[in-house]
């Protein structure tokens, strides 16, 4: 599955992209694999979007989806 990164979390990675390899998963599930993964990735507020659609913690991503992880946004 492919995950886009933007803001912080493309920062805290070191890339805006990367590939990992998982089944089925629910969102909720995916973001607790991620935060085993990479402890120190900030993914408490962080919207979903899987091909380009906002998703619900209990939508099921595909292993060939496109994933974006989208921190909130703040501005002035």
């Amino acid at each position: 599955m492919k995950i886009l990164c933007f803001a912080h979390l493309s920062e805290q990675l070191g890339t805006s992209s990367m590939e990992i390899e998982l089944g089925p998963i629910s969102a909720a599930d995916f973001i607790a694999e991620l935060k085993l993964r990479y402890p120190a990735l900030l993914l408490d507020h962080v919207m979903i979007a899987v091909n380009e659609q906002f998703v619900e913690p209990t939508s099921v991503i595909a292993a060939n989806d496109t994933v974006a992880l989208l921190p909130p946004v703040s501005g002035g």
